[in-house]
């Protein structure tokens, strides 16, 4: 039974998202910096309406509460059809699957609706949390890429996972 929708973010949103990331911030860090003043709220959900990025919050159904977020950036057509997936969870809710649940749902859509053939997240060696949840949901190892993004001002390493459609599991 389905406990998790995903959706665009939008301005109605604002309040909710940004305490969910203030409260969040030490589970994010270093791994990621998400907004958390209204004027980066802005700019995130700008990008709803950029046909280069697709991004989401992850809902739970009972109450409506943002337990996490998952977006699809820098989305390339035409031959390559692929694009890199960020995502993390809020506060409070880890450890209960909803994580597992919203990223099934958007590589659902990243491979049917968006027609994309591949997503690739890069993450941070040690980023245990994320690692996981992309081994679990189908990504592999492909790589590593020294000082590859620079992240809270500074270069970081990352493993490279990617998952293409034809390995992807709708289970």
């Amino acid at each position: 039974m389905a406990r998790v929708v995903i959706r665009p973010p939008t301005a109605d949103d604002e309040d909710a998202f940004l305490e969910s990331m203030r409260a969040s911030r030490s589970v994010h860090r270093p791994w990621l910096y998400m907004p958390e003043t209204p004027d980066a709220y802005k700019t995130y959900i700008a990008r709803v309406d950029d046909p280069r990025a697709a991004p989401f919050l992850a809902c739970r159904i009972q109450d409506g509460a943002i337990v996490g977020f998952l977006n699809i950036s820098e989305i390339v057509r035409g031959n390559y059809r692929g694009g890199f997936l960020g995502y993390g969870g809020v506060a409070g809710f880890g450890g209960q699957g909803y994580m597992t649940e919203a990223m099934q749902l958007v590589l659902r859509e990243a491979f049917t609706r968006l027609n994309l053939h591949r997503l690739e997240a890069n993450i941070q060696p040690g980023n245990a949390r994320s690692i996981a949840l992309a081994k679990r949901c189908g990504f592999e190892l492909e790589g590593f890429s020294p000082r590859y993004l620079k992240i809270g001002g500074r270069w970081r390493d990352h493993e490279r996972w990617a998952i293409r459609k034809e390995s992807w599991r709708t289970t």
